[in-house]
């Protein structure tokens, strides 16, 4: 037995509060997310990848909310940690890059999002290679933005490159089956 205090339990809290969150029940994924956060404060320290998966799971359920003060807290602290313990080139650190930015390209702060969504997709590039399918996820989102900041051009080259790399993935799979 476990206990209400054990680093297991708040990722059990963590799995149901995202659960919840996948089924648009916000209330009751908030403060499951807020329990598990403190629980692995306590037992891990505030500088803990378990700790910055929390804020980063509780960031985007406030992103989801539309409170996008607490979601950019969240993730700029999450950001710190992981940038602190995995380096400024981890791809865990992109990931969190990659969800900031986010955060600002649907607030349209555009000029915000863009470094953000460009440091991120360097991280995949040279971490996982350009064929990695988080590579191509964030390659997407920030296609994605450049055509929401009317950047249609750029977004459509981009686009195009994105589909390269998808068909030599699909090739490369295909003759080593």
């Amino acid at each position: 037995q476990l206990g209400g205090e054990h680093p297991e339990t708040a990722t059990d809290l963590g799995n149901l509060a995202g659960l919840y969150q996948e089924q648009g029940k916000y209330t009751e994924a908030e403060p499951l997310y807020e329990r598990a956060l403190a629980i692995d404060e306590k037992q891990l320290g505030g500088e803990h990848p378990g700790t910055a998966t929390d804020l980063g799971n509780l960031a985007g359920l406030y992103k989801a909310q539309g409170k996008y003060v607490q979601a950019k807290q969240r993730y700029e602290r999450a950001l710190k940690i992981s940038e602190k313990l995995l380096g400024s080139k981890h791809p865990g650190v992109a990931y969190i890059l990659g969800n900031l930015a986010n955060l600002y390209h649907i607030q349209r702060n555009f000029k915000q999002a863009e470094p953000l969504y460009q440091r991120a997709v360097r991280i995949c590039e040279q971490a996982l290679g350009e064929d990695h399918p988080d590579t191509i996820r964030i390659l997407e989102a920030y296609a994605q933005f450049l055509n929401d900041a009317k950047r249609k051009r750029t977004a459509v080259e981009l686009q195009i490159r994105i589909e390269i790399i998808k068909e030599s993935r699909a090739e490369k799979e295909e003759t080593s089956s």
